[in-house]
């Protein structure tokens, strides 16, 4: 594999559609999505009224959210929010779900034209999965901030229920152990008995609707998954290994989360 380097310490290259970059440390990870992220939904804006962005909940995402929240460039009351996932029973004013992590990070802190969320508390689950999928539908989406879970999920598309020919846009899921002992890492749960068993996430096609798609993935502890997303089959076996195959997407490391590449020798810039 053969890449470039920037006088930044920037890294760059390309996994068969899947675009790389490779930041030094997670803070200019973050700096460069949002920056990214702000130019994308600007040209965006010049060409519709409105767009509709899908956003990520997780610490690997709050680089990137403090930055992009902060641009003073981006016209938020022309963008409808929404996010991938939410856990099903949470309590409502949890801090760990979804919706109150994004509400805390970017939802409530700038005038979206919309935010809609994932009732993880409905009486009838099936009918909160169409009525999501509904507005997904009536709302195509133009952006997704993503990140990869450990296990190699994209939103809550862990291993045993992905499929990446998903007849639905959003479902209900069991959440793996693997998936549900993340949390527990990264101290958002006290134990894996506090952590719900299921959720309701949007699909991995539904996902893949979007143009353009962005992936925050720094720290040690995403260093596997990020090498079987790069170096292992194309396959459910590793959900975020489908991005590979989708033009439009970049994939934002940092030395941490990269560290298990072999990155051979830098390519000359042309």
């Amino acid at each position: 594999m053969s890449y470039t380097e920037t006088d930044a310490g920037v890294i760059a290259f390309t996994r068969e559609m899947l675009e790389v970059k490779i930041f030094r440390i997670r803070e200019e990870m973050g700096r460069k999505a949002a920056l990214d992220v702000s130019v994308t939904i600007r040209k965006l804006l010049g060409e519709k009224d409105e767009i509709n962005v899908i956003f990520a909940a997780a610490p690997s995402q709050s680089d990137f959210l403090k930055e992009l929240r902060a641009d003073p460039l981006i016209p938020w009351e022309r963008i409808n929010a929404f996010h991938m996932d939410e856990y099903i029973g949470l309590e409502a004013d949890a801090p760990q779900g979804f919706g109150n992590f994004l509400r805390e990070r970017i939802f409530g802190k700038v005038q979206f034209k919309s935010v809609h969320y994932i009732n993880g508390l409905a009486e009838d689950i099936s009918a909160e999965c169409k009525r999501y999928a509904a507005l997904l539908e009536q709302y195509p989406t133009d952006i997704v901030c993503l990140g990869i879970g450990e296990n190699g999920h994209i939103a809550f598309n862990d291993p045993s229920v992905a499929d990446f020919d998903d007849p639905e846009m959003v479902k209900v899921v069991e959440l793996e152990l693997a998936c549900r002992q993340q949390q527990v890492n990264e101290n958002l749960f006290t134990g894996l008995d506090k952590v719900p068993t299921h959720a309701i996430t949007v699909t991995i096609p539904a996902l893949l609707k979007a143009d353009r798609l962005f992936c925050m993935v720094p720290a040690k502890n995403k260093a596997k998954a990020v090498y079987r997303t790069l170096n292992g089959e194309i396959g459910e076996e590793c959900p975020a290994s489908i991005l590979r195959r989708k033009k439009g997407v970049v994939l934002y490391l940092d030395r941490e989360s990269s560290s298990l590449l072999d990155m051979g020798s830098p390519a000359a810039v042309e």
